[in-house]
């Protein structure tokens, strides 16, 4: 099983593949989002997103600035302001 995941900012799409987890710098704290995770949204602080190609790989991290996560059928969106990569 497989998490889709994109990254996009207002000028482009950043990101867009499957992976194992991502773990996501929410503005209530980090969270850890895996292939059939319930549905929401949340706004994002400025932080490393950590991506996991697999379970047992270290997470490449992924500075971003500002935006939100939505979690849905589709699998997880992060739209954030500003991507440092």
């Amino acid at each position: 099983m497989a998490l889709h995941f994109e990254l996009v900012t207002p000028a482009k799409l950043v990101r867009s593949e499957d992976v194992h987890m991502v773990v996501v710098p929410g503005s209530e704290g980090e969270f850890g989002v895996l292939e059939g995770h319930a549905p929401f949204m949340s706004t994002i602080r400025d932080g490393a997103v950590q991506v996991y190609k697999t379970a047992t790989s270290a997470p490449e991290e992924i500075m971003v600035q500002g935006g939100f996560a939505e979690v849905g059928d589709a699998g997880l969106t992060v739209l954030a302001e500003h991507v440092s990569e």
